[in-house]
């Protein structure tokens, strides 16, 4: 497993101070959540859209800040799909040989196994039901 020093340098993305450069990061196969996105393991038509190495925003924060980009080491692959009421963002493949992470200044990075998964965000019931915000 990279350290989040690691993925930094790898990939770019700088995250708050106070987050432990030396920590590991898990690379999960399983449901698995980084603040108001949830990685959920399907059995569908996989992705067929490559990760660049700029990677892809999957929700951007406000004024561009604490945006969720996903990144990755390998190939991986994700197609942009909206529906049911804007909780399903989109499909992932992650290859056999490659690691997809979710990064975020906040939350660091989330390691994603090989696999297929929708990304989604999550609702909450308020006065009505409502998108979380991040």
């Amino acid at each position: 497993m990279p350290t989040l020093e690691q993925a930094i340098a790898t990939f770019g993305v700088t995250v708050d101070e106070h987050l432990d450069r030396q920590a590991e990061i898990p690379v999960l196969s399983g449901l698995q959540f980084q603040g108001d996105v949830a990685v959920v393991p399907v059995n569908r038509d996989p992705a067929r859209t490559p990760v660049p190495e700029t990677g892809v925003p999957i929700v951007r924060g406000q004024a561009e800040a604490n945006t969720h980009l996903l990144v990755a080491t390998g190939k991986a692959f994700f197609t942009p799909e909206r529906f049911g009421g804007g909780l399903v963002l989109g499909v992932l493949t992650v290859a056999e040989d490659a690691t997809a992470y979710l990064a975020h200044p906040e939350h660091a990075f989330t390691g994603i196994a090989p696999g297929t998964y929708e990304l989604r965000r999550q609702r909450e019931q308020a006065d009505q039901a409502r998108l979380v915000a991040d």
